[in-house]
């Protein structure tokens, strides 16, 4: 039987699943470079429909209310984001989107030729006299979910205390001071680049990785002679919070390019950048095996994070490559061996990693891409 989780439903109900009744509203797909595309033009009204709302640990489902057809079918380690506002629900998810080459093998899955991610972020509209209860339960998914991965690598969840992880987290540097890295002012910086019409700007920008405590840019090459690099006010591995006054906090990597590249016809660009080393130093507080690491690698390269964990807090960044773990290079060490140096460490692990886009840049696995 599960251990007592906080939220509204039996944790049993949620390992079966349950059904909530709602009104689906549409929703709004964040692709590549172009604007949001929704499932009505602009101005026009989008009918509602009526639906049931399916929720366990394993997935979430959106079913036709009259002929329980599955309409969207999301595994609940998608779900980026969910919350209740007043009768509205709204939820995010992540959809890889599909590619010719294999996704087994995440290191020789490139990119496509633009270096865009291939995947979306879709957000999905709903209206519910329950949406608070939706959102509750949706976030006790989660919480369950974590109790059956810890059944299911030997560990009983009794044994593990919910005060005991709490107090495991608390001894945890949220972000690995990155918190005390972006509040202090000498580290925040407003630069103004000048440059010819017509020029670009010759930077090349990658992800900051999922986890970290900006979603943002980050500087990840520069053009020898460009206008950035001639400047010498920018290095590899600033992150930049706006250009021109506009927000990247948050907004796709292809969305951020193409401001960018819209500087084109400009004289004079304004950034403000945060000031960061290109790897990003980990400190993960593990004091036994009983405590998961809450964090998978494939090729040496972090493929997914568990939400509130200590690896998360420690610093652990989904997309970014490891260099180091514990003083040693593990870059040219087989996937195997880096999978056990991690399952067997405990104490303080200390890595070093930085965006994988960034490392194949840095030792010419790929060309630059300068806009």
């Amino acid at each position: 039987s599960c251990v007592a989780v906080p939220g509204p439903c039996d944790p049993e109900d949620l390992i079966d699943g349950i059904i909530f009744a709602a009104n689906y509203l549409g929703s709004t797909q964040l692709l590549s470079d172009k604007t949001p595309s929704k499932n009505a033009p602009e101005g026009e009204s989008q009918p509602m429909t009526e639906v049931d709302l399916f929720i366990s640990t394993q997935r979430i489902k959106v079913l036709n209310a009259d002929t329980q057809e599955t309409m969207m079918d999301h595994p609940l380690r998608t779900i980026s984001y969910i919350a209740d506002i007043g009768n509205i629900v709204v939820l995010m998810a992540r959809r890889r989107m599909p590619r010719s080459n294999s996704q087994d093998n995440v290191e020789a899955s490139h990119p496509s030729q633009d270096g865009k991610r291939q995947y979306k972020m879709i957000c999905h509209v709903f209206e519910s006299e329950d949406a608070q209860l939706i959102a509750q339960s949706i976030g006790q998914a989660f919480s369950v979910a974590y109790q059956e991965f810890l059944r299911a690598n030997g560990i009983n969840p009794e044994d593990l205390s919910q005060k005991e992880y709490s107090d495991l987290l608390n001894t945890q540097d949220m972000y690995n001071d990155d918190l005390i890295h972006f509040s202090k002012s000498e580290n925040c910086k407003e630069v103004y680049i000048e440059k010819q019409k017509g020029e670009i700007l010759g930077v090349v920008i990658v992800e900051s990785g999922w986890g970290s405590i900006l979603p943002t840019v980050i500087i990840a090459n520069m053009m020898h002679g460009g206008p950035a690099e001639k400047s010498g006010k920018l290095n590899i591995g600033d992150q930049i919070m706006s250009i021109n006054g506009t927000s990247l906090v948050g907004l796709p990597l292809s969305t951020c390019q193409s401001i960018i590249k819209g500087l084109k016809n400009q004289a004079r660009v304004k950034l403000n950048i945060v000031r960061c080393p290109p790897v990003t130093t980990v400190l993960i507080r593990r004091p036994d095996l009983r405590y998961q690491l809450g964090f998978s690698v494939q090729n040496g390269i972090i493929c997914s994070l568990m939400r509130g964990g200590i690896a998360e807090r420690g610093g652990v960044r989904v997309g970014h490559r490891i260099i180091e773990i514990n003083g040693q290079s593990v870059v040219a060490t087989p996937h195997e061996k880096i999978v056990h140096i991690l399952s067997n460490a405990v104490g303080e692990i200390h890595m070093k990693t930085m965006p994988a886009a960034m490392y194949r840049l840095l030792t010419a696995q790929e060309q630059p891409v300068y806009i």
